[in-house]
């Protein structure tokens, strides 16, 4: 990972929805750089496939089985890990998504979205904030996506929650700049991640393809990119590419040329 850990051996790294994808990629890239963690997932979800396996490396790995749209829950996390643990870098890695139309999907639908995305991430950063102040060094890394840079519909609130996530971490990361912080995030393109995933990007056709990286090219990337202190990352040329295009392709042609490919992925019974 091209990173000295040395100061770090008492230290831990959190990530959030570490069972599985993403989340799971970071927890075992984490542990084979000898990095201690402390992983945070849904019960039931397989995280204990995910500790073994980091335990695997020598390191020490924490489960914590809980329901992070549970505010109290929560709450009493941050107490314990605050009390027990030195946290240096905060993987902020928790969220979903999907494709729906507005009109169809359930307000309890759109409250998970919003929660996931948007304010776990934000009051995990705030509640463990201090603790991360105590590292000699300090990273925090938040999950957003290439859809933060184009609005999509089909989408519900997707998009919108994960523009939140880069302008959050953008103005983070300056606010936090004298105290040794350094806040970065990353915007992937497609992952597959989950098998409910892999259908919708397969129905995208060659779209979906294109700017596709494994999770596990993502979370080394990423995680190398963060200790390098990178405020952005792009994983990837095509990605970059993506972005380009993204600036370039004036916005009227852009929504409707993506919410169109974006369109395939909706079930064949879904009401238009």
């Amino acid at each position: 990972m091209g990173f000295n850990i040395e100061s770090f051996r008492n230290c831990y790294a959190m990530v959030t929805g570490a069972s599985q994808g993403l989340g799971r990629c970071y927890a075992i890239e984490l542990a084979r750089s000898g990095i201690n963690t402390l992983l945070v997932a849904l019960p039931g979800s397989g995280l204990e496939g995910v500790v073994s396996e980091s335990r695997s490396y020598g390191v020490d790995c924490i489960p914590f089985e809980l329901d992070l749209c549970d505010e109290k829950a929560v709450k009493e996390l941050c107490e314990e890990v605050n009390s027990r643990y030195n946290v240096f870098l905060l993987v902020n890695n928790a969220g979903t998504g999907g494709t729906k139309c507005f009109s169809t999907c359930t307000t309890e639908y759109i409250r998970n979205m919003l929660t996931l995305n948007i304010i776990v991430p934000t009051m995990l950063t705030r509640l463990l904030i201090q603790n991360l102040r105590k590292a000699p060094r300090a990273f925090i890394l938040n999950v957003s996506s290439m859809a933060a840079f184009s609005p999509v519909g089909f989408k519900t609130v997707y998009p919108a929650s994960k523009r939140f996530v880069l302008h959050f971490s953008r103005g983070l990361r300056e606010e936090l700049r004298k105290d040794g912080i350094s806040v970065s995030v990353v915007t992937p393109g497609p992952m597959k991640t989950n098998p409910d995933v892999v259908r919708r990007i397969n129905r995208q056709g060659i779209f979906g393809r294109f700017g596709q990286l494994s999770p596990e090219q993502v979370a080394r990337i990423s995680l190398k990119r963060t200790f390098r202190r990178t405020a952005v990352i792009l994983p990837g040329i095509s990605n970059k590419v993506n972005h380009l295009l993204m600036t370039i392709i004036p916005d009227s042609i852009l929504i409707r040329l993506m919410s169109n490919v974006i369109s395939r992925e909706l079930d064949s019974n879904a009401v238009l």
